[in-house]
């Protein structure tokens, strides 16, 4: 198995220096599904089509920054570590969520989307790392995005889909132990409640219970989500934690 980037800014920079019109709309759609209404033939959903200058802008940081080549790097150092089993191939696309001007991207849904539910990618044999409008883009940042998300595939294909709470701790904590450990990184020490509650739910399968522990009752209230008291820490720092107590 092999991970391949497949560069898109270029293409999707081209797109956007056309006018935001009922074209450029179409164009975006055929771009995304080919010739299959609601197929998926390149996995650029994560992009609003009629986004405006800023993200142009952004497109802009991330050529200056050679982004799709830092990525290139993390892909072939990643590969190192894979098996050579099968020659199934793993195409790459970075995308862009616009969470500044984008009306429908909220964050929360679309950050809980793009790390959990992947079967959409992984059975068209797609990876997609997620960058924000609203992040400074750094070297580092976009290595250790890349990295993770890569890791979330693989463990796709090795785990399938996550059910219970535990399941998806684990599939973080797997992407976690993937990533450099940070030992100067100051991170809380007191996790006590958190994972009393985990302890408590880790065998539940309720949507609204998962997310709340990875994004909190600030996300929750966000969605108009039940709120379960997870306020001051969340599950992915949980999960920070835990690679660092080792």
């Amino acid at each position: 198995m092999k991970f391949v980037l497949k560069t898109i800014l270029k293409e999707i920079n081209q797109l956007y220096l056309q006018p935001a019109t009922l074209d450029r709309f179409n164009e975006y759609i055929n771009k995304l599904q080919g010739n299959t209404k609601g197929d998926m033939t390149l996995p650029i959903a994560g992009f609003n089509p009629m986004a405006k200058q800023h993200m142009l802008d952004k497109i802009g940081e991330l050529e200056v920054l050679q982004a799709e080549k830092i990525m290139e790097e993390a892909i072939h150092e990643f590969n190192k570590g894979l098996g050579e089993e099968s020659d199934r191939r793993i195409s790459v696309v970075l995308n862009i969520a616009d969470d500044l001007a984008g009306a429908w991207t909220n964050f929360y849904t679309t950050d809980f989307d793009s790390k959990f539910k992947l079967n959409a990618f992984v059975t068209r044999g797609f990876c997609v790392p997620y960058f924000w409008t609203s992040e400074s883009y750094t070297a580092d940042l976009i290595r250790q995005r890349t990295t993770a998300y890569l890791s979330r595939t693989l463990y796709w294909i090795k785990h399938g889909k996550p059910l219970k709470l535990r399941d998806y701790f684990e599939q973080e904590l797997y992407v976690a132990n993937r990533l450099p450990v940070n030992k100067t990184t100051s991170v809380h020490t007191v996790f006590k409640a958190l994972i009393e509650h985990y302890e408590l739910h880790k065998e539940s399968e309720a949507y609204d219970l998962i997310f709340n522990f990875f994004y909190g009752d600030k996300g929750s209230r966000n969605l108009g989500f039940k709120e379960y008291g997870v306020s001051e820490f969340t599950g992915f720092e949980m999960v920070k934690h835990s690679v660092l107590q080792k």
